[in-house]
């Protein structure tokens, strides 16, 4: 069975839930408090395993209690982690979410290990520090049905990570959130992109 190859972000999510969304400078008492794994790309990859889809997921986190509590979760969840890379000097991504009573919520991110994962990580993973190094990522995208993105994570990644993938002939999937500007040769090699009403309307110029 090939592959589903996911490239991209991993957090852990800190959520709190209050009344209204809290207003410049003000102090809110939420009803509640869960910690949860997420990230666009570690979404993408849940999903893919929980369905039977063979996913391979390509994403950084840091050398931390979070970043192996993570690895630990996408294993349960039938997801190859054997790409997966720990930051000596970055911390595992957070996000912090406010949910209020309407469901509605409000979300700040703050990225760490996420920026560590380079376009030198699609050309190949250091199997040791000073030790051989191998073109492990080429051959697996090579070997992939199907390549999900999102823009998590450097766009300079995401782009390499379309040309290999196009040049070997996967499918690409673009989730385009958080939005920003595409370079057009990369979008002209999409199979499929996945934009909401607002991504759409900054990716064409059309309100």
């Amino acid at each position: 069975m090939k592959k589903i190859f996911i490239i991209g972000s991993i957090n852990t999510d800190f959520n709190i839930r209050t009344p209204y969304m809290p207003k410049k400078g003000e102090t809110l008492t939420g009803s509640g408090f869960f910690t949860a794994h997420g990230g666009k790309g570690a979404n993408q990859a849940v999903a893919s395993g929980r369905m039977g889809g063979n996913p391979l997921f390509l994403t950084c986190v840091g050398d931390d209690a979070n970043g192996h509590a993570l690895k630990e979760q996408l294993a349960r969840d039938g997801i190859d982690t054997s790409m997966m890379k720990f930051s000596a000097t970055e911390p595992t991504g957070v996000a912090l979410i406010y949910v209020d009573e309407a469901g509605e919520n409000c979300i700040a991110v703050a990225p760490g290990a996420n920026n560590c994962l380079l376009p030198s990580d699609i050309e190949k993973v250091a199997e040791e520090i000073r030790k051989a190094e191998y073109e492990a990522a080429r051959a697996q995208i090579s070997e992939a049905e199907w390549m999900l993105l999102q823009l998590e994570i450097p766009m300079e990644t995401v782009c390499k990570a379309v040309d290999v993938a196009y040049e070997a002939g996967v499918k690409v999937i673009l989730n385009p959130a958080p939005m920003f500007p595409v370079p057009d040769e990369t979008l002209s090699k999409l199979y499929l992109i996945t934009p909401n009403e607002t991504e759409a309307e900054k990716l064409t110029g059309i309100k």
